[in-house]
């Protein structure tokens, strides 16, 4: 297993709705720094399964970092689901818990910034932490669009509330409820936030959803490269497994340094074959999660050599310009190349 998989402890069970329990968290004194982290990013919880032996599934933390809060998971039900049923019927406080260090870059630039919020569902979650962060730790306002069946599935409701008449003026909650005007329409967007596209907007909802939000921005000439999305999916590999996939050469090869936490390491890198596949098989540990480009957990840079990624989903265009790239997607075209992990997006 890998050496960034942890065990924790369930210290309270927060019935939030009948569908959404919160999961709060204490991961003990000797992993705090190994547990920092930035508001809008998650967590990967390995789930006992009797058919796969576990399968792992990510949840957005939603706590914030700048409020002393204990570690908290949002969790809801999903019909048909498996990994957030089980978490929701069989954990209890004590039950320990094994999960991957915070990752994720769904995430402000800047707390003093304002921003437009839209989730719509258990796409609170991440929503909650970046509204409780900015209000208490940074200048900006923020207006947050929120989506749901009906009251009864409004997670958060109360708190939300609490915050709006603590802060009426930075922030703004605006709630869509499906029993009362139907479901989310471009037109219904448009004129609900038409003066507020021009914010980086912040996005975390079904795909149904997000094609709205995406048409409304659209239509109120906004910049679509304003959107972040955080995207909820289940992983098709599993991080906590101990051995990772073995290597499948390629046709020629290339010489990669590789820095990770403050080491240096020099391996052939086949071609054909991705940076992550090539570091796992070496025995290092660097980050990644979901091995699909989606969470953005793998980003290095490329200091030295030319590179392609299969593809690109977490990353901006300006971020590959500045030679930033995911190990999970990555594959050799130079035969030398360097790469970092050890620096940050901008």
């Amino acid at each position: 297993m890998t050496s960034r998989a942890h065990e924790v402890t369930v210290v309270d069970v927060i019935a939030e709705t009948a569908q959404a329990t919160s999961l709060v968290l204490d991961i003990g004194a000797d992993l705090v720094d190994a547990f920092a982290y930035r508001p809008g990013q998650f967590i990967t919880v390995r789930v006992p399964s009797s058919r796969d032996g576990s399968v792992a599934r990510c949840y957005s933390l939603s706590s914030s970092p700048h409020r002393s809060e204990p570690l908290t998971i949002t969790v809801k039900r999903t019909r048909g689901g498996y990994a957030s049923n089980w978490l929701c019927d069989n954990v209890s406080v004590g039950t320990a818990l094994t999960v991957l260090e915070p990752s994720g870059v769904f995430v402000p630039e800047s707390l003093d910034d304002d921003l437009l919020l839209c989730a719509a569902g258990s796409g609170i979650t991440p929503m909650a932490a970046i509204v409780k962060s900015v209000l208490y730790a940074g200048s900006g306002t923020v207006t947050l669009l929120y989506a749901n069946r009906d009251e009864e599935s409004v997670i958060f409701g109360e708190r939300l509330a609490e915050l709006a008449a603590e802060f009426p003026r930075r922030l703004q909650v605006l709630h869509w409820l499906e029993s009362e005007r139907g479901l989310p329409d471009t037109a219904g967007l448009t004129a609900l936030l038409d003066d507020r596209f021009d914010r980086e907007i912040f996005l975390c909802g079904p795909e149904g959803f997000a094609t709205v939000l995406r048409s409304a921005v659209a239509a109120a000439g906004g910049s679509r490269r304003r959107i972040h999305r955080e995207e909820y999916r289940s992983l098709t590999e599993n991080p906590f497994a101990a051995s990772p996939s073995p290597c499948v050469p390629g046709t020629g090869g290339t010489t990669v340094e590789v820095e990770l936490d403050g080491a240096t390491y020099v391996f052939d890198w086949p071609r054909g074959t991705r940076l992550l596949d090539v570091l796992l098989s070496a025995g290092l540990d660097p980050p990644y999660v979901c091995r699909e480009s989606a969470c953005g957990t793998c980003v290095c840079w490329v200091a030295e050599g030319a590179t392609e990624m299969v593809a690109r989903e977490a990353l901006l265009d300006e971020e590959v310009a500045a030679g930033f790239t995911l190990a999970c997607q990555t594959v050799p075209l130079s035969d030398r190349v360097r790469v970092t992990f050890d620096r940050d997006l901008p």
